[in-house]
């Protein structure tokens, strides 16, 4: 899932001097009714964005608490020359959030499966939806023959 463009050569850049926007994923919701670790998902996601190029990524919430402690641990344990100051973070530009779901099908005897991913982004001074992608996976679910 690309921005198309939005992001890489954006308005956003021409705005900024060239500089990329800097991203924060925020919830992606499992709506399927499968298990789907969504934490791998955005793992991925944020792995292939950041080597395109196109944008930067700030730590979540949860990953900003540990970083702030250990911020403050090195404050009380670290030599001055170090210790890495408070203050000092990068605030996002935009954030992207959304759903996986699942959609169930059956067609000629055959279970069918769709996989839809819908992610948005955000720019969170003004609340604009700037960008809405979509991706969908076709999976055939073949039940086994195997009797008892």
């Amino acid at each position: 899932m690309r921005f198309n463009g939005y992001l890489g050569n954006s308005p956003f850049r021409l705005h900024h001097s060239g500089k990329a926007p800097v991203v924060i994923v925020g919830t992606v919701r499992n709506r399927s009714d499968e298990h789907i670790n969504t934490r791998t998902f955005v793992k991925n996601l944020e792995r292939e964005l950041i080597n395109s190029g196109e944008v930067d990524f700030v730590a979540a919430s949860g990953e900003r608490e540990e970083i702030r402690a250990e911020r403050q641990n090195q404050a009380a344990y670290s030599s001055e020359e170090t210790a890495k100051e408070e203050g000092q973070e990068i605030g996002a530009d935009f954030m992207l959030y959304g759903s996986i779901n699942t959609i169930t099908d059956r067609i000629e005897g055959k279970q069918v499966k769709y996989y839809q991913v819908n992610l948005e982004l955000s720019h969170i001074e003004t609340n604009r939806k700037v960008w809405i992608g979509e991706k969908k996976i076709k999976k055939v679910v073949k039940k086994s023959r195997v009797g008892l």
